[in-house]
This record gives C-alpha cells, sequence and structure tokens, in this order.
C-alpha cells in the first residue's frame, strides 16, 4: 500500500491523539470485542489520502480494505474503506483517519475542480499548488494536489530558483548581471522570476528569464504579455499567479498562461466522510 507518509509519520497522528491510550474504550472495559467499521462518501468529492487512512487503521491491529483509491471521483454514498478488528484499534484510529480523508479530499477536489475549469479553456496548461500550505503537513498536501490531478509549484526553497523582488532589494547590479550569477550557480536549474508589473515582465524576458511568474496579473494583461514579440530565442514561460482561483481560472487559460500558480486548494472546506461502527454479532477477540 503505497502512503504519503512514512509509519513514523502515521504513529505521530495517532500518538498525538491518543498519547495515553483511550480512557473511554478503557474504562468500559469493550476492547477486545470485535467490530467493523465502514468509511463512505456522504457528498460527491475527489478521495485522497485514502491509503494513509488504511494505513493508520491497521497501525492500531485492525485489517482494512479500500474500495477506492486517491484520485477517484466519488459520487454521495460510494465506499471507501471497511476496517475489522478489536474495539480498541477501531475507535482508536476512527477520528484521525477519518479527518485525514476529509481535509485532504477537500483539497484534492478544489485541486480537480481548477484544472477541470482551466483545461475548458486550454486543454494542456498546468496547474501548480504553492507551498503555502499547513506547516508540518507538505506530504499529505503534495499527495492530495497530485490526487487532483494537479502539480506541485515548488516543494521547497532548495529545489527551485525563484527571484522575488524582495530578492532584488538586496542587490545593486543589472539584472542581466543577475541571471548571469544564478545561472553560474546552478547551470541546471530552470530560472524563475516573480514580476509585479508588465514593465518588469518585459525587462525579466528580455534578460532571459525561463519563467515570468506574473503577479496578480489581470487576465488582460496575462494576454498583453504573451502577445508581446519574443526578443529572446524563445518566449518564456508565462505563470499567472496571485489570486488564481476556481472562478477565474478559465479566463487566465484563455489569455494564454501556460501555468496557472494557486494557493486556493489549500483553503477548501473538507469534503465529508461518513463513518458506521458495529459490533460484529457474537464478536470477541
Amino acid at each position: 500500500m503505497l502512503t504519503a507518509a512514512t509509519r513514523t509519520e502515521l504513529e505521530s497522528l495517532l500518538a498525538d491523539d491518543a498519547p495515553h491510550g483511550d480512557l473511554t474504550t478503557d474504562a468500559l472495559g469493550i476492547g477486545a470485542a470485535l467490530g467493523e467499521m465502514r468509511f463512505a462518501a456522504r457528498d460527491a468529492m475527489t478521495l485522497a489520502l485514502a491509503e494513509d487512512a488504511a494505513a493508520i487503521i491497521e497501525l492500531t491491529g485492525c485489517r482494512a480494505e479500500l474500495f477506492a483509491s486517491s484520485g477517484d471521483a466519488l459520487q454521495a454514498g460510494a465506499p471507501i474503506l471497511v476496517a475489522r478488528g478489536p474495539a480498541a484499534g477501531i475507535l482508536r484510529s476512527w477520528k484521525v483517519a477519518q479527518t485525514l480523508i476529509e481535509i485532504w479530499s477537500g483539497v484534492a477536489t478544489a485541486a480537480r475542480e481548477m484544472v477541470d475549469a482551466a483545461k475548458t479553456a486550454s486543454p494542456h496548461i498546468a496547474i501548480a499548488c504553492t507551498r503555502k500550505n499547513t506547516p508540518g503537513a507538505k506530504r499529505f498536501a503534495a499527495a492530495a494536489v497530485r490526487a487532483g490531478g494537479a502539480a506541485m509549484h515548488r516543494l521547497s526553497l532548495s529545489e527551485t530558483v525563484l527571484v522575488f523582488p524582495e530578492h532584488l532589494a538586496f542587490l545593486e547590479e543589472p539584472l542581466a548581471a543577475s541571471l548571469a550569477r544564478l545561472r553560474r550557480a546552478a547551470p541546471e536549474k530552470k530560472l524563475v522570476i516573480e514580476a509585479p508589473t508588465i514593465a518588469a515582465a518585459i525587462a525579466a524576458a528580455d534578460a532571459g528569464f525561463d519563467v515570468i511568474q506574473a503577479e496578480k496579473f489581470a487576465p488582460a494583461e496575462i494576454a498583453a504579455l504573451v502577445a508581446r514579440p519574443a526578443t529572446a530565442q524563445r518566449r518564456p514561460v508565462i505563470a499567472a499567479a496571485g489570486g488564481v482561483n476556481v472562478g477565474n481560472a478559465a479566463a487566465y487559460a484563455a489569455a494564454g498562461a501556460d501555468v496557472l500558480v494557486t494557493s486556493s486548494p489549500y483553503m477548501a472546506r473538507p469534503r465529508d466522510v461518513q463513518v458506521r461502527i458495529a459490533r460484529t454479532p457474537g464478536g470477541t477477540d
């Protein structure tokens, strides 16, 4: 079973929720009774982190069977998984597994909606979600984004060269000189720069940057930038960023952006997962 998180990370989620055991279950003396837990989609969703939820359940000594995989489009009532085992494990894993699916399926569903909206206008456009997700949850965020059909914009500061105006504030040299410095330091990397205005975007394109991240441009400004004759051998990739969401994704795609950079899926409401738990008739461990 392929999960987004490591066993240690999943164990830490369980430990966070029950650091000293499950007082209620222990006090009632029901931990050894055998039971069954079923997860189903209460409303339509793009499923995410189902494998991690199943792995969490199995860490508590239960068996989990998946009926759907991350990335699947589910209708209301569709089964997600069934778990069987002692009540101690079922009740300990219940809320952690449920919440994991609910939160990240919300992100996956929003990402899928945005991908679908943009591709109606430009079938080959890419949707990339930023690293502005909940600190400490990057593995889950990246898995949910991929389940929704989008990609990650940059996973960390360590992997991508992205020059912000805030970087340029510390430099006293022509933009072309900064570009040359970056080419020498990271010759195998694409060089990306954020441009807050059309003039800044044109200057960056003329300097030779590979990707222009157009920050808070209106769709009409993206169209004007895309239509501008290239002075370099090839036009840089144009990434629309800042305020891009499902409501305007199609407009930015139609304007000619190559990539839509967004954080909006991370703000999505969780999707509701129905959980039914019952004792197995006559079941004792």
